[in-house]
């Protein structure tokens, strides 16, 4: 019950003001009865009990005021000098009367209003009081007019000390506004490049999975269908073809922990400094161009003719373009089998002067595909020219004159001049 009343009052600018008025107007009623009748000695003033009465009402009438402070500032601010001028003129001319009104009301001018205009409004304010001022000792004391140097001192120290306390409250609660802003902004912008990399992994760990039950489990379901035609025909076929499909099983179990370990373990553990991809004892070597002929031959195995060719003197590229090409190149073959199964490959790896390419081009399929063998879903296509934008290489993929399939990658290198 206090929490929602306190958030309506702070809701509610006006509100707030009233209370603050009435704060300032006990505060001033207090200070001035103080000094009128408990600490000043009797007859230190000429005043009567009436004019001490005026002075006192006016003074708590002028920070009754301060409810307009933010609703109608100018209005409050003419109110606040209009009461003081009268307050002038009904003080004696050896005494200055001032409540905490003016004072407020110009620490709030200057914190709403830009710092020209509210010092020019309040210069305003007490250029009218000191000509009040000035007015009243002209005609109290003809001829002198040292009794308005009190009245003009306290109004430009009430006018212009608010002014400049409330111009640099208001900069400073801009400042901390831009800086929590900026802090937001940076939030945000943070929790959005969190999500982006979590996008990029995850993307990335599809392409992976993707590879896999691409080649593997395709060619595993290639050769157990054709085990299970040998099985009567001849058994020792057959049971060749089921050791085969147990080594497939293995190195899909081996490429899953290699993915399965990047998750778990990043890059690597410096506890025994061998990650997942390096050659410490139990960690799955990464692929890479230097075992592309594996994969050749393992493709020949599953019944695709494939040629395989070498222009240019090997060389290094980096570890990122090693894995892509390969990859690319395992994606290719398992397409060219699961969509044009019998058809001839030729697969040609280039090791130009400033490039290095790859190309993976199929004949048109000798056979239709068997419905149950064609599990790709463009997914293939897709992680290819990610990895390709990955590494800054570009790639060609489509269907050649006669018929069949092409797959390029072409990676621009400066292996060549570096050597």
């Amino acid at each position: 019950m206090l929490y929602t009343m306190y958030d309506h009052i702070e809701d509610r600018p006006f509100v707030r003001d009233c209370l603050l008025a009435a704060g300032v107007a006990a505060l001033t009623f207090t200070m001035l009865a103080a000094v009128f009748w408990v600490v000043t000695p009797p007859n230190e003033f000429a005043l009567t009990g009436a004019r001490e009465w005026l002075l006192v009402c006016l003074a708590v009438g002028q920070a009754l005021l301060l409810c307009l402070r933010r609703v109608h500032p100018l209005l409050c601010l003419a109110a606040v000098v209009g009461v003081q001028v009268v307050m002038i003129a009904s003080s004696p001319p050896d005494a200055t009367i001032r409540g905490f009104a003016p004072f407020v009301v110009a620490y709030t001018i200057g914190g709403l209003q830009p710092a020209r205009r509210s010092f020019a409004l309040l210069g305003a304010a007490v250029a009218v009081e000191v000509a009040a001022a000035v007015g009243t000792a002209a005609v109290s004391t003809p001829g002198l007019l040292l009794p308005a140097v009190g009245p003009a001192g306290s109004s430009a120290l009430s006018y212009l000390g608010g002014a400049f306390v409330g111009s640099y409250v208001a900069t400073r609660r801009r400042y901390v506004r831009l800086l929590r802003q900026q802090a937001a902004e940076s939030v945000r912008t943070q929790q959005a490049k969190v999500r982006a990399a979590i996008g990029v992994e995850r993307t990335q760990m599809a392409r992976e999975l993707h590879d896999v039950a691409a080649h593997h489990l395709s060619g595993m379901v290639v050769q157990a269908a054709a085990v299970q035609q040998l099985i009567d025909r001849d058994p020792a076929a057959a049971k060749e073809g089921v050791a085969w499909i147990r080594t497939q099983g293995k190195a899909t179990l081996d490429n899953l922990r290699l993915v399965v370990g990047v998750l778990r373990a990043g890059p690597a553990d410096p506890a025994d400094g061998a990650g997942p991809g390096r050659d410490g004892e139990g960690a799955v070597p990464v692929p890479g161009l230097a075992v592309l002929d594996e994969l050749v031959r393992t493709a020949r195995g599953l019944g695709t003719p494939v040629e395989f060719s070498v222009n240019g003197p090997p060389r290094p590229v980096s570890p990122i373009a090693d894995v892509a090409l390969y990859r690319t190149a395992q994606e290719a073959l398992s397409n060219a089998r699961q969509h044009a199964p019998g058809a001839p490959v030729q697969v040609t790896l280039r090791y130009l002067s400033r490039e290095v390419s790859l190309a993976v081009v199929n004949a048109p399929p000798a056979r239709h595909p068997e419905p149950a063998v064609r599990t790709s879903s463009g997914v293939g296509l897709d992680g290819m020219r990610e990895r390709a934008q990955l590494i800054g290489a570009r790639l060609a993929a489509g269907p050649t004159t006669d018929g069949g399939w092409s797959v390029a990658v072409m990676l621009t290198d400066n292996g060549g001049e570096r050597s």
